[in-house]
């Protein structure tokens, strides 16, 4: 039986739905009471853990609740580092206690992004408040599995679903005569979420020791994907107002150079890469673009 600690997160609930469609034992937690189930047992990070027992025949866990918002963390550090930091920890000490393999899920953001395709043992660089959060629960996870405790850590990027909600709205703009904003100093190197969910089933199921990292291969400025995008449109590029982030007021850490990791690993070891971001953007598009299409069979 695997567990997903945060089932209502995006990458927690695409992870669930995976493991079940594959015939895969498993239950993820959910806040929401309306929900709550056999194999949704409640559990909120913000609120009472200790009494929170996983479900029998529990093997393998991966946690996958957190604060990850950048700006949230900058605005609350101590409130955010109770559920991120403190909570997190108590409730993956208690899995450990029992031999529950944890996978933890991690981010680019305990770099600095100033190197591409940084290597897994690089020493911590973050900038934002939500990389040092990370790094603190990875330098105690790491810890632990120098004493042979069963954890992993996964660090990610920019993870995309079938639909993204920025591009979603950039394509009716564009398609609309619209114009739309577009910062040129924030980057994304995207990881299709299916590519994520696989990753996060392989190493639970072989309860795998150590650090690994999935990012796409490459960055590219989110004003380079509106000018891809208004050109996939057929619009007019002069649509694309390029804006900055940093003259937005965005919080520290949120615009890195780069977001780029070394996946390695996982490539070598099951064959999981992520495609090259305008192959990602072309599928997004295209699955936005058919939604909204009127015309019968594309609905």
């Amino acid at each position: 039986m695997f567990l997903i600690v945060g089932g209502d997160s995006e990458i927690g609930a695409a992870a669930y739905r995976a493991m079940r469609a594959q015939g895969i034992a498993a239950a993820a937690t959910t806040r929401r009471s309306d929900l709550v189930s056999a194999v949704r047992p409640f559990l909120d990070l913000a609120a009472e853990i200790d009494l929170f027992e996983p479900p029998l025949q529990t093997t393998a866990v991966c946690i996958c609740a957190a604060i990850a918002r950048i700006a949230a963390c900058a605005a609350d550090p101590q409130g955010t580092a109770f559920i991120n930091v403190d909570r997190t920890l108590a409730l993956a000490d208690k899995f450990l206690a029992r031999g529950i393999y944890v996978l933890f899920l991690s981010t680019n953001q305990v770099f600095d992004g100033q190197t591409p395709h940084v290597v897994p043992d690089a020493p911590y660089s973050a900038v934002s408040e939500y990389g040092r959060q990370k790094a603190r629960i990875e330098t105690v996870l790491r810890k632990r599995m120098a004493r042979d405790a069963p954890a992993g850590i996964l660090r990610l990027a920019k993870v995309v679903s079938t639909r993204m909600a920025l591009l979603d709205g950039w394509i009716a703009d564009l398609s609309a005569g619209k114009t739309i904003g577009a910062f040129c100093d924030m980057t994304l190197a995207p990881t299709p979420a299916d590519l994520v969910c696989a990753a996060i089933i392989a190493l639970l199921q072989d309860r795998l020791p150590g650090i690994f990292q999935f990012t796409g291969p490459r960055d590219v400025s989110y004003a380079e994907v509106g000018r891809f995008l208004a050109a996939y449109c057929n619009a007019d590029p002069s649509l694309v107002k390029v804006t900055s982030a940093r003259s937005a007021g965005l919080p520290e850490g949120s615009t890195p150079a780069n977001t780029t990791l070394d996946s390695t690993t996982l490539r070598e070891r099951y064959g999981l890469a992520a495609p090259d971001v305008w192959q990602v953007v072309t599928q997004l598009a295209a699955t936005a673009k058919n939604a909204s299409d009127p015309r019968p069979g594309l609905q």
